[in-house]
């Protein structure tokens, strides 16, 4: 699968695939701040200043970028002829031809799409005659980049349907590889007829682009916005609305730009743009790069988002042939393949696993949706305790003590939840098995801030302070805050991690030989049964299983139809595993909004959040949100191994009250629950 297999079809089969893919950003702005005023063309570079034009496809391929996009946006008749320019044809082939020599000089894999903007004619009635001028112009400008052996057509920042429409007939015409139509949708929504983005997306596929999507600002419902959250809006919409059928792209801008002092500057931070790169792949989009104000920097947090959903590696071009000869070769004496041993069974590895293993069993003899009298001997009960900011541990072990006493039987602790910065969470984890006599723990892992080595050095040290629970995260990105610099690694996503605890768990390392002993990790995952791209949810929580995860931890859940969903499906895996619900109680409306729409992965229905509204805040709306979780509660705890509670604002006692007609928090609660362990 090599970028320069004629026509692109290497491409359309990353596209049939679905592997997430990262495009480049601006070319314009980053020729401005390279000194190119914008009273010249910055497509004139292609001729006059060539090395400049490479410099930043060069500068946006390290970055990580699996696409470039020619510096031939504006390059038609019309733009061009504003500057005085005449020679479209050969601007255009110079464009693709400068592109294509940073390909080659980077070395990688990278394919070379052709940038195609409007023409500024598309405005109002388009006659007759402007309909042949137009077309007119985009026969010239791209029949010049399709000879010149460009990989796909890019048509974006279109405003007017009836333009793009027109670039659309004329690229199907003269190119048979890939085109990918984006709009730009404005403040004004006339110019799309007053369509929706979902609509607009089903229109640009019916007229034959292989991708469709949205580029540079947001408009539509958002006026006067741009930068990645008004982007993220769009591209969700069209994810709904074109399904799988189609992938959809999402470029955003860096914000609108602000003057400070004699220059334009983007305001949307590369560590901003790593969230909503993340929450775009998410939502199902596939691919994600950048537009106006986006420097290599900004791209490099997008290839980082990217690796977290299973793409974002470059393309590589076949390996070059080995021209040893077989006389030569010799052996590797460092080369092991160890056979893995049948790792310990489940129910053998902890205390929670035995618990686990043993309701899982229950549930499935007597059938998932038998009402029976539950209490804390045949139901588990995670709830999250993170380090406190700073040195000591003392108000997470007074949280712990109350959990304890209340009958819950693992206290779970987050491995730099949202990216924050706390003590490790193995050595408080270390501590509550120290200092609460039986107190269970299950530990996050995340993959964002350790590499291979580190994340291998790590498991092995957990095993030894018998930290055997584990939750396998992929993480979130670091966001903006007091450690702007930080950087991410993903070296592993939770699949990758997932197999190399499976491995430890067979005796055998990353490297393939036998490590002198056999781990009994007892590793969970996380879900998200409200997904927007619920297929690839799906998808990848079989791969997880197949991984080698034993359990799955769902993301709060507030609607019983998605949940229904969700554990129906989970039976119908080849191999199902038991599920703990996730339940987040919710202290507030301004709690839930906050949850809804700025924390990804989070999902609370308008109904939910017009019941927190009327309830408001403080006690009441504490109440409310213990109310709501109940009602989740009661109506699959007879389906669900257990549940995973994670309070808010240390509203702990909340958590204590989700649980009360269960029998947790009474005085025989801590005997039942040991003695069903």
């Amino acid at each position: 699968m090599t970028p320069e297999t004629p026509g692109g079809t290497a491409f359309r089969e990353v596209i049939a695939e679905g592997t997430p893919v990262v495009f480049d950003g601006a070319m314009g702005s980053t020729l401005y701040e390279q000194g190119i005023l914008h009273t010249r063309a910055f497509e004139e570079c292609n001729i006059t200043a060539a090395a400049k034009v490479k410099a930043v496809h060069l500068a946006f391929i390290e970055a990580g970028a699996n696409v470039i996009e020619t510096n031939t946006f504006g390059a038609n008749k019309f733009t061009l002829g504003k500057y005085g320019l005449q020679n479209v044809a050969k601007i255009n082939t110079a464009g693709v031809e400068i592109a294509k020599e940073a390909v080659a000089e980077s070395g990688k894999g990278v394919w070379v799409a052709g940038a195609v903007g409007p023409t500024g004619e598309g405005a109002g009635f388009i006659d007759d005659d402007k309909v042949v001028e137009i077309t007119e112009a985009y026969t010239v400008q791209i029949k010049a980049m399709v000879q010149a052996g460009v990989d796909i057509i890019m048509l974006e920042t279109f405003t007017f349907l009836s333009e793009i429409k027109i670039a659309l007939k004329v690229t199907k015409s003269l190119f048979s590889g890939p085109v990918i139509a984006s709009m730009s949708f404005s403040d004004e929504p006339e110019s799309t007829n007053d369509y929706s983005p979902g609509k607009v997306g089903q229109m640009l596929a019916k007229w034959g682009a292989d991708v469709v999507g949205v580029n540079c600002g947001g408009g539509w419902g958002r006026v006067g916005e741009g930068g990645p959250a008004a982007i993220y809006d769009v591209a969700e919409e069209m994810v709904r609305a074109v399904g799988a059928s189609v992938p959809v792209i999402a470029l955003p801008n860096a914000g609108h730009p602000k003057r400070v002092g004699h220059r334009n500057i983007y305001m949307a931070t590369e560590e901003y743009f790593l969230v909503y790169a993340k929450r775009l792949y998410k939502s199902g989009v596939k691919m994600v790069g950048g537009c106006c104000g986006t420097k290599p920097h900004h791209i490099h947090q997008v290839a980082s988002a990217a690796r977290m959903f299973g793409g974002g590696n470059v393309i590589a071009p076949p390996p070059a042939t080995d021209t040893s000869s077989a006389s030569d070769s010799k052996p590797n004496p460092k080369l092991n393949t160890a056979v893995a041993r049948d790792p310990i069974p489940v129910g053998q590895r902890t205390k929670l696993s035995a618990k686990v293993r043993r309701i899982w069993e229950q549930r499935l003899g007597k059938g998932t949706r038998k009402q029976q009298p539950i209490g804390p001997e045949d139901f588990v009960v995670s709830v999250e305790v993170n380090p406190a900011p700073g040195l000591s541990t003392d108000k997470p072990m007074g949280v712990a003590r109350i959990l304890r006493a209340a009958g819950v039987d693992v206290v779970n602790i987050a491995d730099g939840p949202r990216a924050t910065v706390r003590m490790s969470n193995t050595a408080l984890a270390e501590a509550f098995q120290q200092q609460l006599d039986g107190c269970e723990t299950i530990v996050h892992v995340c993959c964002r801030d350790r590499n291979l080595l580190g994340l291998m050095s790590d498991l092995l040290g957990n095993y030894t302070r018998n930290l055997h629970n584990l939750v396998i995260i992929t993480g979130d990105p670091p966001k903006m805050g007091d450690y702007p610099k930080a950087t991410a690694v993903f070296d592993l996503d939770s699949i990758g991690l997932l197999k190399l605890v499976k491995g430890l768990n067979g005796g055998v390392d990353p490297a393939g030989r036998d490590f002198g002993g056999q781990a009994r990790f007892f590793c969970a995952t996380g879900a998200e049964p409200g997904a927007v791209d619920y297929a690839r949810e799906m998808k990848r929580l079989k791969e997880k299983i197949d991984a080698g995860a034993e359990m799955i931890m769902t993301q709060p859940i507030y609607d019983a139809t998605v949940m229904r969903r969700f554990l129906d499906d989970v039976m119908k895996l080849a191999r199902p595993v038991p599920v703990l619900m996730g339940l987040c109680p919710l202290v507030s409306s301004r709690n839930a909004e906050f949850l809804h729409n700025e924390v990804p992965g989070m999902s609370v229905p308008q109904p939910i959040r017009d019941r927190m509204a009327a309830a408001g805040g403080g006690p009441t709306g504490i109440a409310e949100g213990v109310k709501i979780a109940k009602e989740m509660l009661d109506e699959f705890k007879c389906e669900v191994v257990g549940c995973y509670i994670m309070p808010q604002l240390g509203k702990y006692e909340a958590a204590v009250s989700v649980l009360e007609d269960l029998g947790y928090g009474k005085e025989d609660a801590v005997k039942r629950r040991d003695g069903a362990q």
